[in-house]
């Protein structure tokens, strides 16, 4: 369990019950694919760990609309929730790197990805 709990604007507790996440060996700025679970009733996939000038950060699930245009299919409304989102999803990509750092796993790389994301 984890211990990122928080009130929603209308003051019902939340709470992030998993953080799961799959490092990515590519080389380019994307860095991992994040799945949140929320109250252990609502998922959301496909988050993705991105390496900007600043550091990490997290771009929502999307979909591409028009020629040029992204929609995101959910994302947080409030700020103290997304920043909740950040900090579950960083701090477990960090201790995912660490391991992995320290483990003999296979990378994800760009020939098997898509078996990743689907694990």
């Amino acid at each position: 369990m984890y211990n990122y709990i928080y009130k929603t604007q209308g003051g019902e507790v939340m709470q992030i019950t998993d953080v799961r996440v799959k490092i990515l060996n590519i080389d380019n700025r994307l860095k991992a694919i994040a799945s949140v679970t929320f109250d252990d009733e609502i998922v959301i996939h496909d988050i993705k760990v991105i390496e900007g000038e600043d550091g990490l950060f997290l771009a929502m699930p999307s979909r591409k609309i028009g020629n040029d245009k992204y929609r995101d299919i959910a994302h947080p409304i409030s700020s103290p929730a997304r920043e909740k989102i950040e900090v579950a999803v960083i701090n477990k990509y960090n201790e995912e790197f660490e391991k992995q750092s320290s483990d003999e796993t296979e990378p994800v790389t760009e020939e098997n990805i898509e078996t990743a994301e689907n694990e």
